[in-house]
């Protein structure tokens, strides 16, 4: 990873007069997947507000309190229920890529950066 502002990982959260626009540099990067499927044509917008209304509906009903905090977690899952619909990806490949990330998490030592063995 370089040591520069050229990388995103580096760049400051972005910031409007009332505090940091995401709270995590994950919450923007989820975001900006989410667009970047709508700009390759991949979903509609339409596709897309329904995706996140649906799983923003569905965690309430299984008892979210909707206190904002957990949005990003929303936008995941619209995110994967979207990849699978049009067939992108399929759930198992979501599961797997996820259970690597746990496993990676699980084992890095406090204080260094998670990676994924290739």
């Amino acid at each position: 990873m370089a040591d520069s502002i050229e990388d995103p990982s580096l760049r400051p959260i972005p910031r409007d007069p009332e505090g940091p626009l995401f709270n995590e540099p994950w919450e923007a990067q989820a975001l900006a997947i989410a667009y970047r499927l709508i700009e390759e044509g991949r979903v509609t917008r339409q596709e897309w507000a329904e995706a996140l209304g649906a799983a923003i509906t569905k965690a309430q009903a299984e008892g979210d309190p909707d206190e904002g905090g957990t949005y990003y977690r929303h936008v995941l899952a619209a995110i994967e229920a979207l990849t699978v619909e049009k067939g992108l990806t399929d759930p198992s490949e979501i599961s797997t890529r996820k259970q690597d990330w746990k496993d990676a998490y699980l084992s890095t030592p406090h204080g260094q950066p998670v990676e994924l063995k290739k």
